[in-house]
């Protein structure tokens, strides 16, 4: 068996970043709370330690997927496992922004659904196939990701009412692209089942 054939062992480096990611989203959750004692944000070394965890647990995202595509670490675990840390890490960061009264429930509520739906599709799927994130996937996690990361900066107390605006304005816009790439995701998955439906 030569080098390009050998089975690529679950346990490597891209995927122990995926489950420190997970491991992370307690500890941003817990700073955020510890952030708002009585849900009301005080925008100080909890809120940034928070800012801190949700950078960090974002880069590890980064760094496990350059590392798995680069040293050919690429697994049916980390295709399955690394979006599920995204959305652990995003849906966290989403449903404590609304109870913080930071960001609207209904925006939190179609997003969640998108993700919890488009999750499962992928289970039901999994006997056809794996379905990895495409680009119009990773897209929504950028955009998602940059939406969020201006919500959790006390942009407002530094900069004024405006950024605020601007972070709602990019959190529309990771909503529709998180709509339409859950579409895509659904036309792929019926594709995916009718074609191997097609071989037996």
């Amino acid at each position: 068996m030569n080098e390009t054939e050998r089975p690529v062992p679950v346990l490597n480096i891209a995927n122990v970043l995926t489950v420190v990611r997970i491991v992370l989203v307690p500890f941003f959750v817990w700073a955020l709370l510890a952030d708002s004692p009585g849900l009301e944000p005080e925008n100080g070394v909890a809120r940034w330690l928070a800012v801190g965890l949700f950078a960090v647990a974002i880069y590890t995202d980064k760094l496990d997927g350059d590392l798995a595509r680069s040293r050919g670490l690429i697994t049916d675990f980390g295709k399955i496992a690394d979006p599920i840390a995204d959305k652990l890490l995003i849906g966290s960061a989403l449903v404590m922004l609304a109870v913080l009264d930071e960001l609207w429930w209904w925006v939190v509520i179609v997003i969640l659904a998108r993700e919890i739906g488009i999750t499962l599709l992928r289970f039901v799927v999994i006997r056809y196939g794996v379905m990895p994130a495409s680009r119009g996937g990773k897209l929504k996690t950028v955009v998602q990701t940059l939406a969020i990361f201006l919500y959790l900066l006390p942009l407002v107390s530094l900069v004024g009412s405006w950024a605020q605006w601007v972070a709602g304005v990019v959190m529309l816009a990771a909503l529709v692209i998180t709509v339409v790439t859950g579409v895509d995701y659904i036309i792929k998955a019926v594709s995916l089942r009718r074609g191997k439906k097609s071989e037996v």
